[in-house]
C-alpha cells in the first residue's frame, strides 16, 4: 500500500483540533461550574460543548472522505482538504465561543472541503467503474 504522509499529518492535525475541543469542555466545566454529568446550564459552557459536539459530527464525516480521497485521488489533495477543514474548525470554534451568529465562515471552511473531497472522489470512483 502506498504511504500517504501528507494525509496522515492532516489526520493528526484534525485530531489535535478535536482534542482542543475536549480541552475547552473540560476547562469550561471548571470555569463555569458545570460538574459532570451535567450537560449544560451556563451559556458559555453550552457553547464550549456545542463546539465539541459539532466538531465531532463533522470529524465523523470528514475522516472517511479524507482517506478515500487520498487513496483514489491523491495524497496532496486530501491533505489540503484536511488542513482547510482543521483551520475551518478552529475558526468555527473561536467564533462560536465569541458570537455563535458569526460561525458561518468557519462552518463553510469545514463542510466545503468535505463536500469537494467527497464529490471528487465519487467522480474518480465512477470513472474507474466505467
Amino acid at each position: 500500500m502506498e504511504k500517504l504522509p501528507l494525509t496522515s499529518l492532516s489526520t493528526l492535525i484534525a485530531l489535535a483540533v478535536f482534542f482542543w475541543t475536549i480541552f475547552l469542555v473540560g476547562r469550561g466545566r471548571t470555569k463555569y461550574n458545570v460538574p459532570a454529568p451535567a450537560m449544560g446550564g451556563n451559556e458559555m459552557f453550552d457553547r464550549c460543548f456545542r463546539v465539541q459536539m459539532n466538531t465531532l459530527e463533522q470529524l465523523l464525516l470528514m475522516l472517511p472522505v479524507l482517506w478515500l480521497c487520498a487513496f483514489w485521488v491523491g495524497d496532496q489533495l486530501a491533505a489540503i482538504g484536511g488542513l482547510v477543514w482543521s483551520l475551518g474548525r478552529i475558526l468555527y470554534g473561536v467564533t462560536y465561543l465569541t458570537d455563535p451568529k458569526k460561525r458561518g465562515i468557519g462552518f463553510m471552511l469545514t463542510i466545503g472541503p468535505t463536500f469537494v473531497m467527497g464529490i471528487t472522489t465519487s467522480i474518480y470512483i465512477i470513472l474507474r467503474l466505467t
